[in-house]
């Protein structure tokens, strides 16, 4: 391995920065979106109980906020739950552009190294490619040994660069999707805590 980084030459070191860094992206927002984590389980329904017996105070509300993202929309719902309908969705909605857009952290820096670093791969041949003309040009074509094994070493970036964009790309995809994903299932959790409530309201006219 630090043959290979002496042989691409400095644009290696990008590109290792790179490929660390989407490491550490990957790892963490593979704890981070855990769907245990954004959507514990029967999270409504214990909502609704302490509704039902009347225990939904600010102290409990707030509990429920702190407690995941899906906790911080079906709160905001919670706390307009004397208001409309119109209210009740609008609150969730400005809360769920927020939610989202913490569960979407660090996938834009992911996007950008699954596209860079094959250009600064590309860049490292470029260079490479220009130092074995210069080669070219000093001694002639005679020694093949010598030219296969500048190609060999200018063709490293290109390969270095591939290999951290293609399962950078292919994370940043599964991310996204699987936000998607959540971002809808909460929707569908909150305004099914908003139906309940205000079927509730209707019921009490």
């Amino acid at each position: 391995m630090v043959e290979l980084m002496y042989a691409g030459g400095w644009l290696m070191l990008p590109i290792l920065a790179c490929s660390v860094l989407a490491t550490a992206i990957v790892i963490e927002r593979a704890w981070t979106l855990r769907r245990s984590r954004i959507m514990p389980d029967r999270l409504v329904e214990r909502i609704w109980r302490l509704h039902q017996e009347q225990r939904l105070d600010e102290i409990t509300i707030a509990q429920i906020r702190d407690g995941s993202p899906l906790g911080r929309l079906l709160a905001a719902g919670l706390a307009n739950r004397h208001h409309s309908h119109e209210v009740m969705k609008e609150a969730i909605n400005d809360v769920g552009r927020q939610v989202v857009a913490q569960l979407e952290r660090f996938l834009n820096t992911l996007g950008t190294i699954a596209a860079i670093t094959p250009l600064l791969g590309l860049l490292g041949t470029v260079l490479g490619m220009i130092d074995i003309f210069k080669v070219i040009t000093e001694a002639g074509v005679g020694n093949a040994a010598v030219l296969a094994g500048g190609i060999s070493k200018a063709l490293i970036t290109t390969a270095a660069g591939l290999s951290v964009a293609i399962p950078s790309l292919m994370f940043h995809r599964f991310f996204e999707s699987k936000v998607d994903r959540l971002a809808l299932d909460m929707e569908e959790q909150a305004l099914r805590l908003v139906e309940v409530l205000k079927g509730e309201r209707e019921a009490l006219r």
